[in-house]
C-alpha cells in the first residue's frame, strides 16, 4: 500500500475503499504482481479474474519510465486472459502517464466511470 498511497497521479481518494479482506483475496488468488529489485518494491499490478478488471497498476515515481509499468500491465492482462476473459477493462484519471501507457498499448477509450476514463482491451486468442 505504500506505493499506492505515495503516487502523484491517480491518487486513491479514500484508502479505506481497499479493505484488508480485498488484499487477502488477491494474495490468496492469482492476479497480483509485485516488481521488486534489490529488496525494493518498485511497483505492483492487480487484475481481478472474477470480473476482468485491472484495478491497480502503480510504479513508484522513483522508478518510472523503466518499462516496469509495461511489464506489470502485461502480467495482469495475462492472468485475466487465463481466467477466460477476452475483453478486459480498467479506469484511470485523465491526462496521466497511465492514460498514455494504455493508449500506446492499444486500449480503447469507451467512456467514463466514476469521473475516470474507462478503457477496454480485446485479448485475441493466443495473446495477452
Amino acid at each position: 500500500m505504500e506505493i499506492r498511497n505515495s503516487v502523484r497521479e491517480n491518487r486513491l481518494s479514500d484508502p479505506g475503499k481497499i479493505t484488508l479482506d480485498d488484499l487477502r483475496w488477491f494474495i490468496a488468488n492469482p492476479g497480483i504482481f509485485v516488481w521488486e529489485q534489490d529488496g525494493d518494491v518498485q511497483g505492483f499490478s492487480a487484475g481481478d479474474p472474477r470480473n476482468g478488471n485491472i484495478w491497480a497498476l502503480f510504479v513508484d515515481d522513483a522508478y518510472a519510465k523503466r518499462g516496469i509499468g509495461t511489464a506489470l500491465l502485461a502480467s495482469a492482462c495475462s492472468v485475466l486472459k487465463d481466467a477466460g476473459h477476452d475483453r478486459i477493462w480498467l479506469t484511470t484519471d485523465p491526462e496521466t502517464r497511465a492514460e498514455k501507457l494504455y493508449r500506446q498499448a492499444g486500449w480503447e477509450l469507451i467512456g467514463e466511470k466514476d469521473n475516470e476514463l474507462l478503457f477496454e482491451l480485446n485479448l485475441p486468442a493466443g495473446s495477452a
